[in-house]
């Protein structure tokens, strides 16, 4: 039998990076809109509370505190829920922080379908269509504990606005993530010839069980993960479009905006290719545990199989 995968969550290699990099950044504070418990940077104001700020539970006014910290010099992440982060801090994030640049981290949990239990209301589907609309705004999306860990790390030494997505869940560990994490570069995991599986955030375990599956039954699937969502790495993209015969984009988030319609918008410029998107559908979601949210929403690897099958088929088609 095998053994369970490790589990971790992503806020908690958000947070355990804040606790190494304070010593280095003396001008490095934390924001949080009284969830800290729930964002896990409660661990961050044990250890620095001169340096936390619970802003209570209005996200408009955390962000503009934090844009002002940045304008006077100070280097400010600010934690809260995905859903109130970017949908109802959406005037905030534009005008106080990415029009006038200002060099705040905005640290999002519970993104996603997979938040769970807290329903639709807290289940944000729509935050990357938001944030890479926006100009100025670097936008990440680790997929595991050390991805998110390390995207941190390269979050504090980034100049300029910047969102950080991550999740509620414990996610698996996928080691194919670990490594020099470089802003806008996509990670080959998997080389592949046939079909090419595209993910951001937890999607990059799905798509390699899926690379696996699809070998066993003689299909050899590329993984392509991208952490950086924006800007987005295009050149990755264009190389498997000339040598694969199309793409499937896996995403814990609406296909409407997110990295599906990015790799689309990119390929439709470059390189044309048959594509399919594996996400939210354009609807909301409701209460359940993470897991059973991903298998009733189609996040999982037989959903990205079953893409895959059909890309293959209309490729099949259009060669005739």
């Amino acid at each position: 039998m095998n053994a369970a995968p490790l589990c971790k969550q992503t806020r908690q290699g958000y947070v355990d990076a804040l606790i190494e990099l304070a010593p280095q950044f003396p001008e490095l504070v934390v924001l949080d809109a009284d969830v800290a418990k729930a964002t896990k940077s409660c661990d961050f104001a044990a250890r620095f509370p001169d340096r936390f700020f619970n802003c209570g539970t209005a996200e408009q006014n955390e962000l503009s505190i934090a844009a002002g910290l940045a304008l006077e010099g100070f280097l400010p992440f600010a934690t809260g829920f995905a859903m109130f982060s970017t949908c109802r801090a959406t005037d905030q994030l534009r005008n106080s922080i990415c029009y006038p640049k200002a060099n705040v981290k905005v640290a999002a949990t519970h993104g996603g379908i997979s938040t769970g239990g807290d329903g639709a209301s807290h289940q944000c589907n729509e935050d990357l269509a938001i944030t890479r609309a926006m100009p100025h705004l670097t936008v990440f999306v680790p997929g595991d504990y050390e991805e998110a860990r390390q995207a941190t790390f390269a979050a504090a030494r980034h100049q300029g606005p910047l969102y950080l997505r991550l999740g509620r869940d414990t996610y698996p560990v996928v080691p194919e993530l670990h490594g020099e994490f470089v802003i806008g570069r996509a990670r080959q995991l998997r080389d592949g010839t046939d079909i090419t599986l595209v993910s951001t955030g937890i999607m990059a375990g799905e798509c390699l069980q899926a690379a696996a599956e699809l070998a066993v039954a003689g299909v050899s699937a590329r993984v392509l993960h991208y952490p950086t969502l924006k800007p987005l790495d295009a050149a990755p993209l264009i190389a498997a479009a000339r040598e694969t015969r199309g793409f499937v984009t896996a995403e814990e988030h609406s296909i409407i905006g997110g990295l599906g319609e990015a790799v689309a918008a990119c390929l439709a410029e470059h390189c044309p290719a048959p594509l399919q998107r594996v996400g939210v559908k354009d609807v909301f979601g409701e209460s359940g545990q993470g897991p059973e949210l991903l298998d009733k929403y189609g996040l999982r690897a037989r959903n990205i199989i079953a893409a895959a099958r059909s890309v293959l088929d209309l490729s099949v088609v259009g060669a005739r």
